[in-house]
Order: structure tokens, then C-alpha cells, then sequence
């Protein structure tokens, strides 16, 4: 299948799956599914159609696995900016956790740490070079470590998603090293 088709399916899918479903009128569920048959007729009846095979094929190699199809109905991972509930269990994570972000950033950061903004949670990766492409979507990356042992042992619950995500509702400056 035609790459740069993909891409665009896959990003389709973001928008309407963790932000705007309403745009096309999907109405998601509490914890966010919604069935693949009424998101493929909504799709097409707002111009972007899609076949069950391309969805299926988004779903099954995107690499950061964003998306999970269990029997008829689908989802994002996590990301959302909608109200949803993905049950996720509180689960103790790795002692060192990342964070990928840019410089001007930076400032912010250590005044206020990581929040979530308009997401549910923050993103922490479990590995720097995970870390260092998410930095890269917005500008030359800055990898922060997060004290994620430190933070556990303090009361901050922490999430793991379906695709690997660590996820956190804020992260203290006390507990980021920044590079230099």
C-alpha cells in the first residue's frame, strides 16, 4: 500500500479518534471506541474514505501502535484531548523514564515541569531514542530523564498504554534532569 497514503490515514485517524471526533460526527464512547464500521461511513461521508484493509493496515504496522481494534470497535492508544477513560491500572514503572521536547520548551518546564496541557496525560518514553523522535516532531529534540522510581515512591500513579506509552498526570521539576 501506497506509503504516503498511509501516513495520511494514520493521521486522519489521530485527529478524529483523540481529538475532534465530532468533526465528522463519531461520537466515542467513555473509553473511547467507537465501532470501525460507523468511523469508516463517517470517513467517507466527509471525504476521506477509507477501506477496512487500509485500516487494518494502519493499525497493524503503525509503529507507534496508536491504535487498537478489538472485535468490531476501535480506538487510540492514548493522547486524547477528549474526555475518555481508558482504564488503564496504575503499575509501577521503570526507574528512569524520558521525556523528547525542544529547547524553547525548556523555560516552562523548569518553572512549572511537565503538564499535561491539553492532553490527559504526559508522554514518557521508556528509552532515550524513543524520546529523541518524539522531541523531533517539533524542532531539534532535548531529552529530559524523568526520576520515575522517585516519583513512584513519592504517590504519583503512573500508567502504562496498550502501545507502550508511560503515562503520568504531571511531572514535578524536582524530578527532571535536564541535558548540560
Amino acid at each position: 500500500m501506497e506509503e504516503q497514503r498511509m501516513v495520511r490515514i494514520s493521521k486522519y485517524l489521530a485527529k478524529h479518534l483523540r481529538h475532534e471526533p465530532e468533526r465528522i460526527g463519531l461520537t466515542l464512547d467513555e473509553g473511547g471506541w467507537v465501532t470501525v464500521d460507523t468511523l469508516l461511513e463517517a470517513a467517507g461521508a466527509h471525504g476521506f474514505p477509507i477501506t477496512r484493509d487500509e485500516l487494518d493496515h494502519v493499525v497493524n504496522t503503525n509503529d507507534k501502535r496508536r491504535y487498537i481494534i478489538t472485535g468490531e470497535r476501535i480506538r487510540a492508544s492514548q493522547g486524547h484531548s477528549v474526555e475518555v477513560e481508558l482504564g488503564l491500572e496504575a503499575v509501577r514503572p521503570p526507574a528512569i523514564l524520558y521525556h523528547g521536547t525542544v529547547g524553547r520548551s525548556l523555560p516552562a518546564i523548569r518553572d512549572e515541569g511537565l503538564r499535561a496541557m491539553s492532553r490527559h496525560h504526559v508522554h514518557l518514553s521508556p528509552d532515550r531514542e524513543t524520546a529523541v523522535r518524539v522531541g523531533s516532531r517539533r524542532g531539534v529534540a532535548v531529552v529530559l530523564v524523568v526520576d520515575a522510581g522517585a516519583m513512584h515512591a513519592a504517590g504519583h500513579p503512573f500508567y502504562l498504554s496498550a502501545n507502550g506509552v508511560w503515562l503520568t498526570d504531571l511531572v514535578p521539576a524536582e524530578y527532571l534532569r535536564f541535558p548540560g
